[in-house]
């Protein structure tokens, strides 16, 4: 989002090695997605009657709609191909990105989540009920957004949710660096995430505004994972996301394009942005939209317009290639990072949208799924199938094949 001026930045060889060698397979089975309502804007796609809880913010409206049901792998079945797209800050300004990509989705039958900046369901005038931890009252390192803003939001995330995607958080403030968010304490990310919810619960109490209709789910329920801003702070905020009963985490950076596991005693997924092949460098890129303009125009989003067009198919390159090393060998689910932002003349937003059209061409054993949804996969599956999963190394491609790799553990599945 505008204002967000940090990350944490993977630099040139800085995750290189370590990756395994190419090997090729294809083809596999599993999770399928229902389609999308039309990325309006409107809440169109309507839910069950409401229970409005608290001031109306939000309402029960009962199960998600688009949901699908996890499949089991069968013995010796190869695994499908998970993707997730994940939006860090998502907001709706006026440049209408988070429509746009609502859009996208729908075109191609896809789920992704957005980790909602809490405090832009805050207005700017109340800012004095956010108390960051470390930070004077109404710190944020990022802006609040206009009011109308504010209202497009609300409206986004309606929709967005009724369509099947995840509303997760990226928290308020967005504290980076010496004093940000790596050394808050258990505590103060559970001071942090308390008011995040509050932000979105009480919107209509803050913002008066009285012509939205409420967020159709219960925040304390829907939220179940986030991504910490400049994916810092990772380390004391599972102990609090433990507690809060999370599902998952997807703060590490640099992680490989291996099969997922747990952390904090195996009670939170960790789903790490990856390491993926940087086209024409001879080291790797992490798979988000800002390290690809940290690498390209030395962190200037807006650096030499004559290197645009090269740009954008470089970073579309390279995450289609992060998405064949997977498709290819181990099938590990491919995480993607990225902000609704017009850095480089926004090259990174045509790139995400052309590598999902090329990935999408791949045929029906490439999901396109929430983190929220690859969970309900995960915990669906013998964690026998899953061990042996994690044991392929990135570009490996199981000896033998699939039905051979997977037929003695998938054998042992009820």
């Amino acid at each position: 989002m505008s204002g967000i001026s940090r990350r944490r930045v993977l630099t040139a060889g800085a995750a290189a090695g370590a990756l395994g060698t190419l090997a090729a397979c294809s083809s596999g089975t599993g999770l399928s997605v229902g389609g999308s309502d039309p990325a309006d804007g409107k809440g169109t796609a309507q839910a069950r009657p409401a229970k409005p809880i608290g001031d109306g913010s939000t309402a029960d409206t009962g199960a998600q709609p688009h949901q699908p049901t996890p499949d089991r792998l069968k013995p010796g079945q190869k695994p499908p191909q998970f993707v997730v797209f994940s939006w860090d800050g998502a907001g709706e300004l006026s440049n209408g990105l988070f429509s746009r990509f609502r859009r996208v989705a729908a075109d191609h039958g896809a789920k992704m989540t957005f980790f909602l900046s809490d405090i832009y369901a805050l207005p700017e005038s109340k800012k004095h009920l956010y108390h960051p931890p470390q930070h004077p009252v109404g710190a944020s390192a990022i802006g609040y957004l206009a009011d109308r803003h504010i209202h497009a939001t609300l409206q986004q995330v309606r929709s967005a949710w009724l369509e099947g995607h995840e509303i997760g958080t990226h928290f308020n403030g967005h504290f980076c660096g010496a004093d940000g968010v790596r050394n808050w304490s258990p505590a103060e990310w559970r001071s942090e995430i308390d008011q995040a919810k509050s932000f979105v619960k009480q919107w209509k109490t803050n913002t008066g505004f009285t012509d939205l209709e409420p967020l159709p789910f219960d925040y304390e329920k829907e939220l179940i994972g986030g991504r910490t801003p400049c994916l810092e702070g990772q380390s004391n905020l599972l102990p609090t996301a433990a507690a809060l009963g999370w599902k998952y985490d997807a703060s590490s950076p640099g992680g490989l394009q291996i099969w997922p596991n747990k952390v904090q005693g195996g009670k939170i997924w960790d789903f790490p942005l990856q390491s993926v092949p940087f086209p024409g460098h001879n080291f790797q890129v992490l798979s988000m939209d800002y390290n690809m303009m940290f690498n390209q125009s030395a962190g200037n989003p807006n650096g030499d317009r004559a290197q645009y067009g090269a740009w954008r198919s470089q970073a579309r390159d390279a995450y289609v290639a992060g998405f064949r090393r997977a498709y290819e060998s181990n099938r590990a689910p491919f995480f993607i990072g990225n902000h609704f932002e017009r850095w480089n003349g926004g090259i990174y937003m045509d790139a995400v949208e052309e590598a999902i059209g090329k990935m999408a061409a791949y045929g029906d054993d490439v999901r396109f799924v929430s983190f929220k949804q690859l969970v309900a996969w995960l915990e669906a599956q013998d964690p026998a199938v899953l061990r042996k999963l994690r044991t392929l190394v990135p570009g490996q491609a199981p000896v033998g094949g699939w039905a051979e790799f997977l037929g003695a553990a998938g054998s042992r599945t009820s």
